[in-house]
């Protein structure tokens, strides 16, 4: 008989909803959510099980309706959805305000990401805005 592996802990940061890592030194709520449009939002089990939970519906239906298999990573990542900005981008970012609409049930992934206080597209953004006079630039590449 195999073993299941041990669930990993996920840290819940004390933190408002969008506005990122406990003492981070950026503001999501400034960001057009770049981390969002990563092709691949890795998701697991007990991340199903969360989104399952928070919408009132089975694992298996969450797991259709919100997840796909990716076979070159051989695991379950997010759907996405189009946008404007970085073409395409998780299914549960509002693409109007640019915040997570299921902030409480999020993956894992989300909710440690960026693992560090800093966030390189963060400082990237802000160099871009001050090189473009433009405080609302979005920088895509």
């Amino acid at each position: 008989m195999s073993r299941l592996p041990k669930p990993r802990v996920i840290p819940i940061h004390a933190e408002s909803p969008g506005i990122g890592h406990k003492g981070a030194k950026y503001d999501c709520h400034k960001c057009p959510a770049y981390c969002c449009s990563y092709p691949l939002i890795e998701i697991n089990k007990r991340d199903i099980a969360r989104l399952a939970k928070h919408f009132g519906l089975t694992y298996k239906q969450a797991e259709t309706r919100f997840t796909k298999y990716d076979k070159g990573e051989k695991s379950r990542a997010l759907r996405h959805q189009k946008d404007r900005h970085f073409n395409s981008i998780c299914m549960f970012l509002n693409t109007r305000t640019r915040q997570c609409t299921i902030y409480d049930a999020r993956p894992g992934v989300c909710r440690d990401y960026p693992d560090v206080p800093h966030c390189g597209y963060w400082e990237f953004l802000k160099f871009e805005r001050v090189q473009q006079d433009d405080p609302k630039f979005i920088a895509t590449t």
